[in-house]
């Protein structure tokens, strides 16, 4: 199962030390980072320059007012679609759960982009030689038994990291001590085959923006199509194949035509 971080957006205050410590971790470059209200689905300003933002809500549910914060990077699936839908095997697993990108293999295809369900991977468009561009979970520090930069640095311990398995059930303790203060509700427990991040909230997620998802996982279809593609390809080439014979085959008619209408 690997490694899970439990994310409590009731703790979080929207600081943005993660987003510092990612930066200065990855030596990624000096950007605006404004907090941003947008969708968990869809990642605000994950364009290659950084790997974790802030989507910032006002939500109003059961007559409260709630300011939320929510912290938006690569959610390292289970189950995942970018590493499936890979031509190349560019994208790789570790032992920890963390889905990590080798540019040395890249094609620059982009399938990667298309099968994510959380639309993560960016690509590097301002660049003469881009890749794609996401947050590795820290696989470096991981692998030396550390803790991942972003969750480091949290001022208010609104990240925990350990097992998976230990952080879904500290999510599930919490909502039972707390049946008042949260939903019932572990988003990335079940999404999409399950993710390494995983959510706890006052508010009903999809107020926060957070995309309702299926619990099958996308590899699902992201096998099939991958499974049909050199069918597909075979089926083109053999047509083309016929084209071209047939196309020759009239050319060469048509030349003897014209050298026997020469003749007479």
């Amino acid at each position: 199962m690997g490694k899970g971080v439990l994310v409590d957006l009731t703790k979080c205050i929207g600081c943005r030390a993660c987003q510092v410590a990612c930066k200065q971790w990855n030596e990624l470059p000096v950007e605006d980072t404004k907090v941003q209200g947008d969708t968990i689905a869809n990642p605000p300003g994950l364009s290659g320059k950084t790997y974790t933002t802030l989507a910032f809500k006002e939500v109003e549910h059961d007559g409260q007012f709630h300011w939320v914060f929510a912290k938006n990077q690569c959610m390292h699936c289970q189950y995942a679609g970018c590493k499936t839908a890979c031509l190349v095997g560019a994208f790789d697993k570790t032992e920890f759960g963390a889905i990590v990108y080798e540019k040395n293999k890249c094609i620059g295809c982009r399938y990667c982009q298309m099968a994510c369900p959380f639309g993560v991977p960016a690509y590097e468009w301002w660049s003469r030689t881009p890749w794609i561009q996401k947050c590795t979970f820290c696989a470096d520090l991981q692998s030396n038994g550390l803790t991942p930069a972003c969750i480091s640095t949290c001022p208010t311990d609104a990240l925990l990291f350990g097992e998976r398995d230990d952080m879904i059930k500290e999510g599930k303790q919490r909502i039972a001590a707390n049946p008042d203060k949260y939903v019932n509700h572990i988003y990335g427990e079940k999404e999409v085959g399950g993710t390494a991040w995983m959510y706890l909230s006052a508010v009903p997620f999809e107020e926060v923006g957070f995309y309702p998802m299926r619990e099958e996982p996308v590899t699902h279809n992201v096998d099939n199509a991958m499974f049909a593609v050199p069918f597909g390809l075979a089926v083109v080439a053999t047509a083309m194949t016929g084209c071209y014979f047939i196309f020759k085959r009239r050319r060469k008619l048509a030349q003897a035509k014209s050298r026997s209408g020469e003749g007479k």
